[in-house]
């Protein structure tokens, strides 16, 4: 039976007096699509450990994803004799730091920050997994190329090193539109960016508004705008050219950033194109954006928007009827793959042990995946997992994306300083639907990086 850890202090001192309950499993063993035997060869190569105990720090707290994350560790659980205490906290990125600094993380860390862990890394706060788990995630996840590069750091002496593996992963290149109102115009679903375009000039053409494009977002208005341009990016250049930007040793006023820039303009600076016009992009929120989709006739057709946005959709539509999606696709005419933009959280070891070790190895399992796939919220980029198990066909197409992915790249302005990822990039990107250039938003994005350097 695990415990669940309570915030406020150090992960370990709060396990002392967490108190325990018992966590049945939520699906009987033998029963359904989920790959049963990966559970049993794992039981068997890790019989040693019963009696031991194993604390876990994490992002998911309070609801359903918290809920969900047990029912997982439940089957670890199970197969080894461990017993679990996971904990979470409002701040739990700040107390994973606490705790490490203080010599008292967790043996588990899993955070959705690549940048804080990489930060960790050079502190000695995080364990090097070594090179077989290094070459596990290399050949056994979509992209895996993408993922070890995502989990690799320079530690303490400035060698880098493998920390981190994926687990759970959020989709962002996604275009959502409404199935009937393409069937009724006769349009069909891109396949390649230059379909994209065509299709976004055939429907300017019939009299049609093609996008929704909202930016609005309180404090944070303009975000949504980010991720255009990084998709925008991976799509244009080379996933190295994206990666020195991110980095800045490709400045952000370089011509192929200000190219990608250029090219969301060809989208979003266009009344013909924009719901409302181009006015009406860096005021709209982003909430509200996709509605213009569902409305008779439609305001739009398409709106570019990560997994999350059905939540905002409103009550009676139907997801898969009145509501689907299509990958944001890339260039016939590059030799780029299939690029996609998303993010997602990493586990750590923070203080080692065995159970550490085998549970870093649990994640690697098809099953440990399949438990959350069955419930909601959660994408895998394991090859072995079995598609079959999510719990429906939104969640089947969006992982079908991943595992077709030929490079991942996290959120890029989640990786930049939060003074330039969320700040001058953000109000960059409302300046540039206000009027002023990709150079001039361009320069002064740089401009700010400069300033924080």
């Amino acid at each position: 039976m695990h415990k669940y850890l309570l915030a406020g202090v150090s992960a370990f001192a709060i396990a002392l007096t967490s108190s325990a309950y018992a966590q049945e499993l939520m699906f009987p063993k033998g029963e359904g699509a989920f790959s049963w035997d990966s559970l049993q060869a794992f039981a068997d190569a890790h019989k040693d450990l019963s009696g031991q105990k194993l604390t876990v720090w994490g992002p998911w707290r309070e609801g359903g994803d918290q809920e969900m994350f047990e029912s997982v560790i439940a089957y670890f659980e199970d197969a080894t004799g461990v017993d679990v205490e996971y904990g979470s906290s409002e701040n739990y990125e700040q107390q994973a730091q606490i705790d490490a600094a203080a010599g008292s993380p967790a043996n588990i860390t899993i955070l959705p920050q690549p940048g804080l862990l990489a930060d960790m890394a050079s502190k000695g706060y995080l364990v090097p997994l070594g090179d077989a788990t290094k070459q596990f995630v290399l050949d056994n996840h979509a992209a895996g190329e993408s993922f070890v590069s995502l989990g690799t750091y320079k530690d303490a002496q400035g060698a880098p090193q493998f920390y981190a593996v994926p687990y759970k992963s959020d989709l962002k290149s996604l275009v959502w539109y409404s199935p009937d109102n393409f069937a009724d115009a006769g349009y069909e679903v891109p396949q390649t960016f230059e379909d994209l375009q065509a299709l976004t000039e055939k429907m300017v053409a019939d009299g049609n508004t093609p996008w929704c494009i909202g930016l609005g977002s309180g404090g944070a208005t303009g975000w949504p705008a980010t991720d255009w341009v990084e998709d925008i990016m991976l799509r244009l250049h080379a996933p190295e050219d994206y990666d020195a930007w991110v980095s800045n040793e490709l400045k952000f006023n370089d011509p192929k950033v200000v190219e990608a820039l250029e090219l969301f303009g060809w989208f979003a600076k266009d009344d013909k194109k924009v719901a409302g016009g181009v006015a009406a992009v860096g005021t709209t929120d982003f909430r509200e954006s996709p509605l213009g989709l569902f409305t008779v006739p439609p305001q739009c057709f398409m709106h570019h928007q990560a997994s999350f946005i059905p939540t905002f959709f409103g009550e009676g539509v139907e997801l898969g009827t009145d509501a689907d999606f299509f990958y944001f696709p890339a260039f016939a005419g590059k030799d780029l793959g299939k690029p996609v933009l998303g993010a997602g959280t990493l586990a750590t070891i923070t203080k080692d042990s065995p159970t550490a070790r085998a549970f870093i190895d649990f994640l690697g399992t098809p099953i440990s995946n399949e438990i959350w796939m069955a419930q909601s919220g959660f994408l895998s980029t394991l090859k072995s997992a079995n598609v079959e198990t999510y719990s429906n066909a939104t969640l089947k197409g969006e992982g079908q994306i991943l595992l077709d992915a030929t490079t991942f790249r996290f959120d890029g302005s989640d990786l930049m300083p939060g003074a330039v990822g969320a700040g001058s990039m953000w109000t960059g990107m409302v300046d540039f639907v206000g009027g002023k250039s990709a150079q001039e938003v361009a320069d002064a994005i740089q401009a700010s990086w400069d300033a924080i350097k």
